[in-house]
């Protein structure tokens, strides 16, 4: 089982011709990015709107559905890990780096550079600026994860196959995912996988050059840059050797206590009413505006339509090239889960944990900036949080704790991509060895130094947008065959509507 795969050759071969074209032609590579990109989002963004929806209601399905009865595993099997680790490992997973990265950034870019309304500046502007930053990392989010998990992990501990993507889609193909197009959708799920991590990593790197630089004058520089993801490298691939039970589980719970630490910091020294506050209101804003905010493409207003591609478009496209990484992960971790159980924990619980975290430090962000306090709309991205900290008590502190975070989200992120890209290019193990885990350790960090050296932050968005597109059309695929699969599980166990239309026709029968 250990052994690799012809999807490990394949996927290696198309990553090396990418990082030797990012090398030798750095230019071009940001063009023909910029390109595709543009032509997705123009031409495709009714497609992604409505595909990310349809995972949403099929979520629904399955929490409200008595198959939610049904098991991941055998009906009488135990979880592997306790239910806080458990979450904690799914969260530092699904977010990672880009709950540090965009905290702070993306609700004060809403709120005081780009509207979605197009108002800047006002009491609306925080309000929308808040509850858009809730659509982006909410329940959409986790629900592209959470159908790629569940169907992988039905799959996997219910049904016996292989821990593949590929696999997923028996139902549907039957023993042709055996063959040539099987391999072919498992290449897809490996570059995606590697296009996705890379980005995230690109992001962190990009953010730890920002605040040494804000902190300590650091020059911002690809060589800087250079330095960080050597650095991190060598600390996520000892991460990697030490295995799923040691490495990634410690670092997941040490993630969950450091960030507590840093919120708790922000939510005391920060404006604490004005934060609680402006939570509920947006929280209930973002449930009575759910189904508008769903399916707004604003196809009369073409600034309206640049700031969707620009953010909406973006972000679905980076949970869906994230989604075979996460979702195999998610998997692993929540065997002898119900199905229920898994809905609940992979898509309520992390947007709740999201929305508070963005309610802290966008609304302390805004705040800020709204009584002139510190200018951060004037700030690079990456450095936006880091000149939030500085106005509060302790702030050289806070921002090596940020920065310490920052480190264990990238280790933590990288060291389960090279697991899960493990995973797929050796037919399906749950335990690939360390040899192939170090080979894809390497890939991601080269990926993600090309990516910043062809064309920075715009480059990785570009890149994320482009290889989301054809796995999307394989998560919809694994959605239909789930829903074959569980549907049939449940005639078989007599669940539901069917066991009482069946019990009908017998009494009509006597």
């Amino acid at each position: 089982m250990k052994k690799v795969s012809g999807v490990f050759f394949s996927s290696v071969a198309i990553m090396l011709v990418l990082v030797l074209f990012g090398i030798t032609m750095p230019d071009t590579l940001e063009k023909m990015t910029g390109n595709m990109q543009a032509f997705i989002t123009t031409h495709f963004g009714w497609y992604y709107l409505l595909v990310v929806t349809f995972f949403v209601a099929v979520c629904a399905y399955f929490l409200f559905s008595p198959v939610g009865k049904i098991r991941l595993g055998k009906q009488d099997e135990k979880p592997e890990f306790s239910r806080p680790t458990w979450v904690a490992m799914i969260f530092s997973a699904g977010v990672g780096i880009g709950l540090i990265f965009y905290g702070t950034a993306e609700p004060l870019s809403h709120f005081a550079i780009s509207s979605p309304t197009g108002i800047t500046g006002t009491e609306e502007a925080a309000k929308d600026a808040m509850r858009y930053t809730f659509f982006h990392w909410g329940i959409h989010a986790w629900a592209i994860y959470g159908i790629v998990g569940l169907t992988v992990a039905y799959f996997t501990f219910r049904k016996g196959e292989l821990g593949l993507i590929s696999k997923t889609l028996r139902p549907l193909l039957g023993d042709r995912v055996d063959g040539f197009i099987g391999k072919a959708i498992d290449v897809i799920a490996v570059v995606s996988t590697v296009i996705g991590v890379a980005t995230t990593l690109g992001f962190g790197t990009a953010q730890i050059n920002g605040g040494l630089t804000y902190l300590f004058g650091v020059p911002a520089s690809f060589l800087m840059q250079l330095v960080i993801v050597l650095v991190l490298t060598v600390l996520f691939l000892v991460s990697a050797s030490t295995g799923l039970s040691k490495g990634i589980k410690i670092l997941s719970n040490a993630n969950m206590g450091l960030t507590a630490v840093l919120f708790i910091c922000v939510l005391i020294f920060g404006p604490t009413l004005l934060i609680m506050n402006l939570f509920t209101d947006t929280l209930g804003a973002y449930v009575q505006t759910f189904v508008n905010m769903s399916f707004r493409l604003a196809p009369f207003n073409e600034e309206g339509r640049e700031w969707i591609n620009g953010w909406t478009i973006f972000y679905w496209s980076w949970w869906i090239a994230w989604s075979p990484f996460v979702g195999i992960f998610i998997a692993r971790v929540s065997r002898g889960r119900t199905i229920r159980e898994f809905v609940v924990y992979v898509l309520l619980i992390p947007s709740l944990i999201g929305f508070i975290w963005f309610s802290t430090f966008g609304t302390a962000a805004i705040s800020g900036e709204n009584t002139g306090a510190v200018a951060l709309s004037s700030l690079p991205t990456e450095a936006s949080l880091f000149g939030l900290l500085e106005q509060y008590p302790f702030s050289l502190a806070l921002s090596i704790l940020t920065i310490m975070i920052i480190v264990t989200f990238f280790v933590t992120s990288a060291d389960s991509g090279t697991y899960v890209l493990g995973m797929m290019t050796s037919n399906g193990s749950l335990f690939p060895s360390v040899r192939i885990k170090m080979i894809w350790g390497f890939f991601l960090s080269t990926t993600a130094l090309v990516l910043l050296y062809s064309g920075g932050l715009q480059a990785l968005q570009n890149t994320m947008i482009i290889v989301a597109f054809p796995f999307s059309m394989v998560i919809v695929l694994m959605t239909f065959s789930l829903i074959k699969a569980v549907n049939l599980e449940a005639r078989e166990m007599g669940m539901g509507l069917i066991k009482k239309k069946e019990t009908k026709k017998e009494v009509r029968v006597r």
